[in-house]
């Protein structure tokens, strides 16, 4: 099989494009590298032994999309392009709205042009707001931040034209909070200037990189006061798309909370990554984000029941991998 991977340079798009390969996949990957790096292509190559094809574009060019549909055969595509920072999207809504709404819609307009008619994509446990764990699918959602409403939003847009297309099919997997790196040290999340999310701000300031953490909020309503999370290795999230593109057979849209089941706080974390570097790694709270809610963990008894897939790695494993990084 053929698999476009739309942000397959970026951190979940290339441990995904990694997964594929070793499965015998043929893949194709399109990143306007504004997050990323065009180096990752080598790095998944180096660890796969396999070649895999990048073009450089933008999904908000739909003759670039069109260009890439017609000189490739693809038999379904996996979508994880799209600008992700909550903070930033609260900051710059029609930014968000704008690359990842109208991103998507050109991306399904090419696809529909060419005859492709399977798409995974990857959405958000922020669809769930402050709806009340453990995260089943079937809850209404509802989104505290401009990012988050655009996964929603795609995800209707995904449902439309599954109603109107009887032969599409779209997998929309909802993410919890990815952690960890490959067991090469290659590849890792690696953001472009100061990170947003709590994992690699941790590294860094680990590595001396960045002076210390800011916990957001001390004041939520968990065990010690910080924000509890359902934290996932990169690895078994890769590995969930796989499932997904090879199990999930039959027409319509297909929603899966990929997650642990469990929550970790913040402190929780900080501590397990003190414990992978052997060191200790200064952080000062502060105040509380815009946007944040105390608790969100999964329910991922969907997955796996309809899918067979759970969770095999831990938030131990998630640090070490991220402690053996190669820089």
């Amino acid at each position: 099989m053929a698999i476009l991977v739309t942000g397959g340079t970026g951190y979940i798009g290339s441990h995904t494009c990694v997964e594929l390969l070793e499965k015998g996949f043929d893949v194709v990957v399109i990143d306007n590298l504004i997050n990323s790096e065009a180096s990752t292509i080598d790095k998944i190559q180096t660890i796969t032994g396999k070649k895999i094809k990048f073009i450089k574009g933008d999904l908000l060019d739909r003759r670039f999309l069109d260009k890439v549909f017609s000189k490739h055969k693809f038999d379904a595509v996996i979508h994880f392009a799209g600008l992700k920072a909550v903070g930033e999207s609260i900051e710059k809504p029609l930014l968000y709205y704008h690359n990842n709404i109208v991103g998507t819609i050109n991306l399904l307009e090419s696809m529909k042009a060419f005859n492709v008619k399977k798409l995974v994509f990857s959405s958000s446990a922020t669809v769930y707001g402050k709806g009340k764990p453990p995260l089943t699918e079937d809850l209404p959602m509802s989104t505290t931040n401009p990012y988050g409403a655009t996964k929603r939003m795609i995800e209707e847009i995904l449902r439309d034209v599954c109603a109107a297309d009887k032969d599409f099919t779209a997998v929309i997997l909802r993410y919890f909070n990815p952690v960890g790196a490959h067991k090469s040290g290659l590849i890792f999340e690696n953001p472009k200037g100061i990170p947003n999310n709590i994992a690699p701000y941790i590294v860094k300031v680990a590595r001396g990189e960045l002076e210390c953490l800011g916990v957001f909020g001390s004041d939520y309503k968990t065990l010690d006061g910080t924000g509890v999370r359902d934290y996932i290795h990169v690895v078994d999230l890769a590995q969930g798309h796989i499932t997904a593109l090879e199990k999930v057979k039959t027409q319509g849209a297909h929603i899966y909370n990929l997650g642990t089941g469990s929550g970790v706080s913040v402190l929780q974390l900080h501590a397990a990554f003190e414990k992978a570097f052997n060191k200790k790694i200064p952080y000062k709270i502060m105040p509380r984000r815009a946007g944040d809610i105390d608790v969100c963990y999964a329910d991922c008894t969907k997955a796996k029941k309809e899918l067979g897939w759970v969770a095999k790695l831990g938030i131990d494993d998630m640090c070490e991998s991220c402690a053996k990084v190669k820089h």
